[in-house]
């Protein structure tokens, strides 16, 4: 096998999703620990003083205890390249979680045990399930009082319209969770010695047909309802289909405790196995082969000042055909040019390394000197063909932002444009005022915290939020319209974006129904394109 195709078929890219709190960023830490990048597993909560999670890398993040933020962490195990997209649980977070999937080629869901299935699971699942994209389940901590397990598989199925193929089947919870039974070799698997965070421990397999060796685990009543519970499950659950899994019809489910490192490297293993090497993706002029196609990549994210020494701003790539090599020329199709990708690297969070090269399913950070916008396609010069774009989400909530210190224009100007470029906030100005008046525009209210924080402390300007009460936004499709000629009702302001593109901010949902009556051959959408 040639080296690029062998180096391809290695790799790996699944982003971890879940309701805040499931254990997402626990588990992420656990399977870094299998891979030999960390030593000792952080904890996304408790004192100050405390490891923080290695993927949870800005201030605030360690601060509150929550991710904010997705992050890429690559690591090696089993002869596997596993490039994981840790994405933010927290549902005022869900368009960075939406981006990111675009980067992915399968997803893990990680799902609590006592709560099941929660609103932000199945808001990322919808996103999962238009793409089509494999879906892993993992229901985690089983070592505390859990629902009902058949109660929990088939909330799954109802809540989130897929089947599911439980792989492995947890042996009570809480203090009688005693381990995990492997229905694909009939073993009992249990484990000693996985407290505090590290990865050694034994194993212990017994087989459930070894009645006696079973009965001496387990008990004659775990053993018992264990048996029962398993004859119930082979009769009525999903027989495994890799096809099915392959188009995200069927998922495959996994339970265990991601805290005391239960049951993670059996769900890794098993992910690997079932998951496969990056695929062929759909561009605007043909299918583009990993393997076959020269390098292509597309930008799914933009981060600035993940290095404070240097102020920068690194442009996230999901290299989707081909092979990277430092100081290569490429095309960036969206600038119609030819340039040199600077300064690559690949991250642990914020802990970065120069790369020499890369291959397709790889996620590499290059340095953006402001031309790079999220969705941007990048090819091999002499093509031009470009990935499907990045939608936005629309904001549902505004506030009117102004600077404390008018001194520090600049510096305002400057960093509320870069974090509006990363795609965390969309920032409008009201019309024939252009940076004067500042509305900002986010999903989720949370958002304008970060906001807050991060000019604070990156770019050492203080503002004034000014909630407003528009909750329906919709863009002018025509961008020459004049706006001063629209006629429309009294809860409604004229902006535009920072492409300059007009639109229009409502209070009422009656309200733009109004203003297309008055206004002839007005078409307005509801999302902008990027």
């Amino acid at each position: 096998m040639p080296e690029l195709e062998k180096e391809i078929r290695k790799r790996r890219t699944f982003a971890i999703i879940s309701h805040p709190d499931a254990g997402k960023t626990t588990l992420t830490e656990k399977f870094l620990l299998y891979g030999g990048q960390i030593n000792l597993a952080g904890s996304v909560k408790g004192k100050a003083t405390a490891r923080h999670a290695v993927s949870d890398w800005m201030d605030i993040e360690k601060e509150r205890g929550i991710s904010v933020t997705s992050s890429v962490l690559q690591f090696e195990y089993a002869d596997c390249c596993i490039n994981i997209l840790d994405t933010p649980g927290h549902q005022d977070f869900s368009e960075d979680t939406y981006r990111t999937l675009m980067a992915a080629d399968s997803a893990v869901m990680v799902i609590d045990g006592a709560k099941g299935v929660e609103p932000q699971t199945r808001k990322l699942f919808k996103v999962c399930g238009r793409r089509g994209i494999p879906i892993f389940t993992f229901i985690n901590k089983m070592d505390r009082d859990a629902r009902d397990t058949f109660e929990l598989v088939d909330e799954i199925e109802k809540e989130l319209g897929i089947a599911t193929c439980p792989i492995n089947w947890p042996i009570g919870s809480g203090h009688e969770f005693q381990g995990v039974y492997d229905r694909n070799t009939g073993e009992i698997v249990s484990f000693t010695g996985t407290l505090k965070g590290t990865k050694e421990g034994q194993e212990i397999r017994i087989s459930l047909s070894d009645e006696e060796a079973s009965l001496k685990a387990l008990g004659e009543d775990a053993r018992e309802t264990l048996v029962s519970e398993i004859e119930l499950l082979d009769g009525a659950s999903e027989p495994f289909d890799q096809d099915a899994v392959d188009h995200g019809k069927l998922s495959p489910v996994f339970f265990g405790s991601a805290l005391t490192n239960f049951g993670v490297e059996i769900f890794l293993n098993y992910f690997l196995q079932m998951t496969s090497s990056p695929l062929p993706r759909e561009s605007d002029e043909r299918i583009i082969d990993p393997i076959k196609d020269g390098f292509s990549a597309f930008v799914f994210k933009i981060q600035a000042n993940m290095n404070k020494a240097h102020r920068d701003r690194i442009a996230f790539m999901r290299i989707c055909s081909g092979r990277f090599s430092a100081g290569m020329d490429v095309f960036h199709v969206q600038g119609n040019k030819n340039v040199r990708l600077m300064q690559p690297q690949q991250m642990m969070a914020d802990d970065r390394h120069v790369v020499d090269e890369a291959y397709a399913g790889d996620i590499i950070g290059v340095f953006d000197p402001g031309i790079y916008a999220i969705g941007d396609t990048i090819c091999m010069p002499g093509q031009k063909f470009r990935f499907a774009g990045i939608p936005s989400f629309a904001p549902e909530h505004f506030a009117r932002v102004r600077q404390v210190d008018t001194m520090k224009r600049k510096q305002f100007v400057k960093g509320i444009t870069q974090i509006a470029q990363e795609g965390a906030i969309q920032i409008f100005q009201e019309d024939n005022y252009g940076m004067e008046e500042i509305i900002v525009g986010v999903v989720g209210v949370l958002q304008f915290e970060v906001l807050q924080y991060r000019l604070k402390n990156e770019y050492s300007v203080e503002i004034l939020l000014e909630q407003l009460p528009y909750e329906h936004i919709r863009w002018i499709r025509d961008r020459d319209t004049d706006m001063d000629k629209i006629r429309g009702t009294s809860d409604m302001k004229k902006v535009r974006d920072l492409k300059g593109r007009p639109l229009l901010l409502f209070v009422n949902a009656w309200s733009i129904g109004m203003t297309l009556d008055r206004n002839e051959g007005l078409e307005l959408d509801e999302f902008s394109d990027n």
